[in-house]
Parts: structure tokens; sequence; C-alpha cells
């Protein structure tokens, strides 16, 4: 005996789904507002600090030769693109272009701080051993505060010289033998610390520019590092040259 089933009466009817309402379109963050973005600018910015660096430490070095050489190069830096421009326009624009490099560079490395600690809000239960939680990020933290702490009072000291013994109407060679005078040696101290501070900013600074750079190879980032750490050797002891001379007599 075999059973009829109706099977149309049987079947309801399917409504089709609700149109789902469109989402509100998201405004896509700027670039320079990332992650990847604010490493860049911190890589730019330092850029354009290494290579002050460089010739800063080579017109330091300058000392040596005597103090017509010097006082001639400072003099330089100031009527350079004479008579194209005025006395010291080429020297203002570097030092806005430096003095917002800097800013910029704080700016990125305080912003990329903040936000890897929001994303990590509970700290680690045991202490990792790594070069992030080491002496480098301590370095790159408080080292950073030391350099801006001596960048205001270097500039009072040799560019404006309010502090300095020789006076604002003093020649820029008497202006450094006379900061770096051996009476005067917790300058150079203070000096020596902060430039062993950039050294080793520079060092990690760099390497971490490589890592970003994506770097793979493992012979390749040895060979980096090691380049990192003699470029920032060098030009901590081009720095502490002259002071440590004039202090033991060498430069008078």
């Amino acid at each position: 005996m075999t059973a009829t089933i109706d099977r149309g009466s049987a079947t309801s009817l399917v409504r089709p789904p609700a149109a789902s309402s469109p989402k509100p379109a998201t405004k896509k963050p700027s670039r320079f507002t990332t992650s990847n973005g604010k490493k860049a600018v911190m890589a730019v910015t330092g850029a354009v600090m290494v290579l002050f660096l460089v010739g800063h430490v080579l017109g330091n070095l300058k000392m040596f030769s005597g103090p017509q050489a010097f006082n001639d190069y400072a003099e330089w830096l100031r009527t350079v693109g004479e008579p194209a421009v005025p006395r010291r326009t080429v020297l203002t624009l570097v030092e806005v272009v430096l003095a917002a490099a800097v800013i910029l560079h704080m700016w990125s490395a305080i912003s990329l701080a903040r936000r890897a600690n929001k994303a990590r809000p509970v700290k680690y239960a045991a202490k990792r051993k790594n070069q992030a939680s080491g002496y480098a990020t301590h370095t790159m933290r408080f080292g950073g505060l030391i350099i801006v702490l001596f960048l205001v009072w270097h500039l009072l000291d040799l560019t404006f010289a309010v502090v300095n013994p020789a006076g604002p109407a003093g020649l820029p060679y008497d202006r450094m033998v006379q900061g770096f005078a051996l009476e005067r040696w917790w300058v150079t101290v203070f000096y020596a610390l902060s430039v062993i501070m950039l050294g080793l900013h520079l060092r990690h600074g760099l390497w971490s520019a490589f890592q970003t750079l994506g770097v793979g190879n493992a012979r390749a980032r040895q060979g980096l590092s090691a380049g990192a750490a003699v470029f920032s050797l060098l030009l901590v002891a081009g720095f502490l040259a002259v002071p440590f001379a004039v202090m033991i007599g060498v430069l008078k």
C-alpha cells in the first residue's frame, strides 16, 4: 500500500533575506599615522641627523689644524651661499631642517612606544632576555632624554656662548678651548656621557633600520650589525677627540 504526500502543500514559502544596510565607510588612516609610516619617519629623520653628525664631527676635527683654520671654517658656515643669498641663509635653513628632523624623530618614537604599550597592557610574567627588552630599550629611552638635555646645554655653551667663559664675543676656537678647560672637567664628563649615549642610540637605530628593511640573511645581518657598531664607535671617538685634547693641553 502506497501513501501519497502532497509536497506542494507541505512546503512553506521561503522569504528572501532582508537586504543588509551598507556599513558606513571608515576613514582610511593617514600613511604617516600607521606604525610603518612612523617607522619611515624615524628612518628619514634619523638619516638627516646622521648626515649632520658626520659633517659636525669633521668640522670639529679642524680644531687640530689650528685657530685660524677653525675660525675660518666657522665663518664659512655663516657666509656660504654669499652673495647669491644673504649671510647665514644656508646655515639657518640647515638649522630649521635639523630642528624639524629632531622633533619628528621624537614624535614618531614616542608614538610608537605608546602604541606598543597599548597593544601589550599586561607585562610578561617572566622577563624576556632579548635586545628589545635589554640595554637597547633603556638606551633609546633614557639616552634620548640625556641627548636632548645635552643639546640644550651645547647650544647655550658653544653656539650662543651665554654659559661659555669666552662669552658671545669670543672666537669659535677660544670658545672650544675655554669651554672644555680642565677646571670645567664636569662639562667634559657630561659631554662624554652624552656622546657615548648618542653612539649607543645611533648603533641601535641603524640596526633597527636594517631590520625594518627586511634584511633576512644571517651573514648580512652580522655584517650590518658590525658596520653599525664600527660607524658609531668612530663617530664617538671623533667627537671626544677635541675635548680630551683640550683637557690634556694638546689644544690650547
